[in-house]
């Protein structure tokens, strides 16, 4: 396979000096060891895919909701590509953040709770990506099961999320008193 030659760099020459520049949709970075994919290309395709969906079931007509859906979903999908642990966490937690709008403009579930869950099933999807590297869950796991039974809770049992934050608070309050070098007493 023959290598491509270098492309000479766009230029003018200011004051002796010479300033360089480029334009490329697919160039983020290049040399750089970073990603050559065309972002605003996956966020038009994504974006008019979701628009479709809104076409195919017209009870979901957050148009926000499904720009933001749209974004976290490029971001999941340059996660994919990549790898990188910023698209992986920016995806994850910007589709929770609009999924929550989507789903009770669908008619799918609606409540207080929806998005407390939603943040909760993203972080669980964090700590899965994580223990599937062999990193180990991490604290998303432990977030991801709070927010998860407090957002569950609430769409279960109206009102008892109200309780659930105090009690937790307070649990893990007295769990972190016992555990420090004060809370022991030693003889």
């Amino acid at each position: 396979m023959a290598q491509r030659p270098e492309e000479p760099l766009r230029g003018e020459v200011i004051d002796g000096g010479v300033h360089a520049y480029g334009w490329e949709w697919t160039d983020i970075g290049g040399p750089r060891g970073r990603s050559r994919l065309p972002w605003f290309g996956i966020f038009l395709i994504v974006f008019g895919a979701l628009l479709l969906l809104q076409q195919a079931f017209p009870a979901v007509q957050a148009a926000g909701s499904i720009l933001f859906l749209a974004v976290g979903v490029a971001f999941l999908v340059s996660w994919a590509v990549n790898r990188g642990t910023g698209s992986l966490y920016l995806g994850a937690i910007i589709t929770a953040l609009a999924a929550p709008g989507i789903l009770e403009a669908a008619g799918v579930v609606s409540g207080p709770g929806v998005g407390t869950l939603c943040l909760g099933v993203a972080f669980l999807f964090l700590a899965l990506v994580r223990a599937a590297s062999r990193a180990g869950w991490g604290w998303q796991a432990v977030l991801g099961v709070i927010l998860v039974v407090i957002g569950g809770s609430a769409l279960a049992v109206p009102g008892l999320g109200d309780l659930a934050w105090p009690l937790l608070l307070v649990v893990f309050g007295l769990i972190v008193l016992a555990r420090s070098p004060g809370g022991r007493r030693v003889r």
